[in-house]
């Protein structure tokens, strides 16, 4: 059981970090101060999420992730960023992100159909609805960028 719900978590804490990688790369990318601040912002709730992640694995007495991965970028979709972004427009580095968030919302929607012990649900749970707000709010800039190119 504490196994299986190290590597859910293990998982998370992976997601979470290359959401931070992705989010660092996309506040890089634009020249946008409102965008800056929102994909600053929104690496530092995915950073405080993996820590809080880790933190539980730790007391599972797990070995807790500690980077994102190159599969997982991939998987997430955090690589292209770099590659779609450089001398695009700021709707296109949205889509980008709301691509990622796409892939985490259903990484953690995966999580959230695992056994898992009620104090470690109710912290993926919480994230979840995070991640729910975060995939929104990027969407809804993106319809306001792209309308105004």
């Amino acid at each position: 059981m504490a196994d299986n719900v190290i590597k859910v978590l293990n998982d998370l804490i992976e997601t979470s970090k290359n959401g931070e990688k992705g989010f660092e790369a996309a506040a890089e990318d634009t020249k946008n101060a409102e965008l800056q601040t929102l994909f600053r912002n929104r690496a530092r709730d995915c950073a405080a999420g993996a820590a809080e992640l880790q933190t539980l694995v730790a007391q599972l007495g797990g070995k807790p992730e500690d980077s994102g991965t190159v599969a997982g970028a991939v998987h997430r979709g955090w690589t292209n960023l770099k590659a779609a972004v450089t001398g695009r427009s700021d709707a296109a580095i949205l889509e980008e992100c709301e691509r990622g968030e796409d892939v985490a919302k259903a990484q953690y929607a995966d999580a959230l159909k695992e056994a898992l012990p009620e104090n470690i649900r109710a912290v993926v749970e919480r994230q979840y609805q995070g991640v729910l707000r975060n995939h929104d709010q990027v969407r809804d800039l993106r319809n306001r960028y792209k309308a105004a190119e």
